[in-house]
């Protein structure tokens, strides 16, 4: 039986791949900030399920969560915790910019880090880190902070996942990129989005698709493929402005 470790599975994509790994017998840990919801998916899940409250905003908390884990033994880790904050950069809270840095980059990195070595030693042993199509465009203005974060998750994994490649590692890391999904993202990063949205189910599913080829970036919908791979025939600076052009429509 694969245990498969899922963080932020309250809600959105993470519950979305816990429903499907459960559907699997799979044993699943999953860890979110809000324990009611947590003991009503593992109601359903059954009694292959563990729990754990943890904030990931806060360094300690992340710590600990990897010292609750240290006896377990994971086969895939969904690192999918994170949040998003629109408007000019002159306006948005500070406070909330750097709690999203600690969830989207620091928490990431430190789990991330912590699973793979876990990983490591018995040799294998699957990582999807959850970034968005926002981490493979140059810059994302009146979302800067959020698109800036995300580059941090698409680099890191693809830096990580060369050198596991050079090391012949049969350890397999991916990112997962994302544009609009239906999901509580849009209330709490104070957004509308200009361009619809598709369903969590349906994200998972084709992610599901690109992990199975083994890819290192994974990006869901023909239509988002084909904006990532034509971005490229735009120069810089015009991109940016389209993609604020963009983003400015969001902000109620």
């Amino acid at each position: 039986m694969k245990t498969v470790f899922i963080t932020g599975a309250t809600s959105g994509i993470g519950r979305e791949f816990a429903k499907f790994f459960a559907s699997k017998g799979c044993r699943l840990i999953l860890t979110g900030r809000r324990t009611d919801r947590l003991v009503s998916i593992r109601e359903k899940a059954g009694e292959n399920c563990r729990i754990i409250t943890a904030d990931l905003s806060d360094e300690k908390g992340c710590r600990q969560l990897l010292k609750d884990i240290d006896n377990e033994d994971i086969d895939i880790f969904i690192n999918n915790a994170g949040f998003g904050t629109a408007g000019t950069f002159l306006e948005t809270d500070l406070d909330k910019e750097v709690s999203m840095i600690r969830v989207n980059d620091i928490a990431m990195h430190i789990l991330f880090k912590g699973v793979i070595m876990k990983m490591q030693k018995k040799g294998k042993g699957t990582i999807l880190n959850v970034a968005s199509s926002a981490g493979l465009l140059p810059a994302g203005p009146y979302m800067a902070t959020y698109y800036a974060s995300k580059a941090y998750v698409v680099s890191l994994t693809k830096a990580v996942a060369q050198e596991l490649k050079e090391k012949g590692s049969s350890i397999y890391v991916c990112c997962l990129c994302p544009g609009p999904v239906d999901t509580e993202f849009n209330s709490k990063s104070d957004v509308v989005f200009a361009l619809k949205g598709i369903a969590p189910k349906t994200c998972v599913i084709e992610c599901l698709a690109g992990m199975k080829k083994r890819k290192v970036v994974i990006v869901p919908t023909l239509r988002m493929k084909l904006a990532v791979t034509f971005q490229h025939l735009l120069p810089e600076s015009m991109l940016i402005r389209l993609v604020g052009h963009q983003q400015k429509k969001k902000i109620p």
